[in-house]
């Protein structure tokens, strides 16, 4: 498969020591030798493969040193892309990533799509599909058990998992053929449906064990999207700060401080949390307050985990029992915090209105709770930890979706053959499962996904 060379900046933008122009594509190293000038003189066609060299880019209608470089030269097809690709090393200022930019695209490069690198390594078979988005999942990993998750997934770990599945159903789809070309052997079907329905069984209970992993995989992928409530000044913004280890919301003795939304992401025990830290959420008359309220109370019902607030060295008021009201049904830990002052909460009330969610107590001006704080959430999400480090999580929605699918038509397959079905029709179901689970890893995947996939990609990955 041939496609023309395309380029792009591969580093972010902005003041640094290094940025990478890449290029990928059967001109890739011709159209750098347009530019390029070793101290040697050599061409860099001429040099080996996998190897870095000194020089400088040259304007070439003005002949002007344009940029001092170390170019990259890797040819195909020991490449990302298994095409050849050449990264141009720069100094990492904006005018000069640009204007090496400029000059590849001047000599025949185009411009890359989002993701066309990493689309291109699919294509040219570098990696499957789940390889692939893996990528984008490794760039936006938020911490490193979310990071080790896609680079399992980038090493094919659900790719071979997927891959014997499908092999499983192939074994039972050439074992139905068997029965449908040689009919004259009465005996072929009493083999074929009990070999049928062991075998789809074996992988439904597969497919299970992937589906009830995604709820944990989609907490290490995007984030377990964690609101902080409470009545005005009972320290919510402590505890922002105290798990940010950082002060990040303004902490004072006034009541209604925090005004708006307060968003961070923070690394639990291998859980990152999307803390959203809330205006109290009271009655009030100003104006400006009242809206913060109400943006607390519309967080409050897209969260994944609640952490309601407390304060012990006062008893429990209307609004803390309307708080309890408001996340009836949710996932709630309780936190009772200024334990350092004489207490007044009644514990045993507060474990009534629970009705059996967490109790942690707190003393955030001495750094008291928060241990144990974290502990709670890690356990109320991975049961203490993580999981195994070779643990295959499902994590993309597209393949939860596809998973669900296949796991029904394996079902329909089993329910077919132990009600007597004729064997031919029983094939379809497990056709179908076998094209579904193709669709994970691109076998049977359309062009139109693909693209759409490859354009939420960043430029130059």
């Amino acid at each position: 498969m041939e496609f023309d060379t395309i380029a792009a900046i591969s580093t972010p933008m902005g003041e640094g020591a290094i940025a990478i122009v890449r290029l990928s594509g059967d001109e890739a190293v011709a159209i750098t030798d347009k530019l390029f000038r070793a101290p040697s003189g050599k061409p860099l066609s001429s040099m080996a493969s996998h190897t870095i060299h000194y020089g400088h880019l040259l304007d070439p209608e003005t002949g002007s040193v344009a940029e001092e470089v170390m170019v990259s030269l890797m040819k195909a097809p020991k490449t990302f892309t298994r095409e050849d690709v050449v990264e141009i090393n720069c100094h990492g200022g904006l005018v000069s990533v640009n204007r090496v930019l400029e000059l590849v695209l001047r000599s025949g490069a185009r411009m890359a799509e989002p993701g066309e690198f990493t689309k291109r390594a699919f294509l040219n078979g570098r990696v499957d599909l789940s390889q692939a988005e893996a990528v984008i999942d490794l760039i936006r990993a938020k911490t490193d058990r979310a990071m080790d998750v896609a680079l399992g997934q980038m090493e094919g770990r659900l790719s071979r998992l997927i891959g014997s599945l499908r092999q499983a159903l192939l074994d039972t789809l050439a074992q139905v053929e068997v029965n449908i070309d040689y009919p004259e052997y009465d005996d072929v079907e009493e083999m074929t449906l009990p070999v049928l329905i062991e075998k789809c069984a074996w992988v439904e209970s597969e497919i299970d064990k992937l589906i009830r992993t995604s709820g944990q995989g989609k907490i290490l992928r995007e984030g377990l999207s964690t609101a902080i409530i409470g009545r005005p000044n009972v320290g919510k913004s402590s505890l922002l700060n105290s798990l940010l280890q950082e002060n990040k919301a303004i902490v004072t003795d006034i009541a209604g401080t925090t005004r708006d939304i307060i968003e961070e992401y923070v690394n639990v025990r291998g859980v990152p949390l999307k803390l959203v830290d809330t205006a109290g959420i009271r009655e009030t008359e100003d104006i400006v307050e009242r809206i913060g309220v109400e943006r607390s109370r519309k967080v409050l019902k897209e969260a994944d985990l609640i952490l309601l607030v407390l304060n012990s060295s006062e008893e429990l008021a209307e609004e803390d029992i309307r708080l309890f009201e408001a996340v009836r049904g949710m996932d709630v830990i309780i936190v009772a915090n200024k334990t350092d002052l004489p207490q007044k909460l009644d514990f045993e009330k507060v474990r009534k209105q629970a009705e059996g969610a967490r109790l942690v107590t707190t003393s955030l001006t001495r750094d008291e709770g928060v241990d144990e704080l974290e502990e709670a959430i890690a356990s109320m999400f991975f049961e203490g930890h993580t999981g195994s480090q070779d643990m295959t999580y499902v994590s993309n929605a597209r393949h939860v979706s596809l998973l669900h699918s296949a796991r029904q038509s394996v079902r329909d397959a089993i329910d077919g053959a132990e009600a007597g079905v004729p064997v031919d029709i029983v094939q379809i179901d497990v056709t179908r499962a076998w094209e579904i689970l193709g669709e994970i890893i691109g076998d049977t995947v359309q062009d139109s996904l693909i693209n759409e996939l490859f354009s939420q990609f960043c430029l130059g990955k």
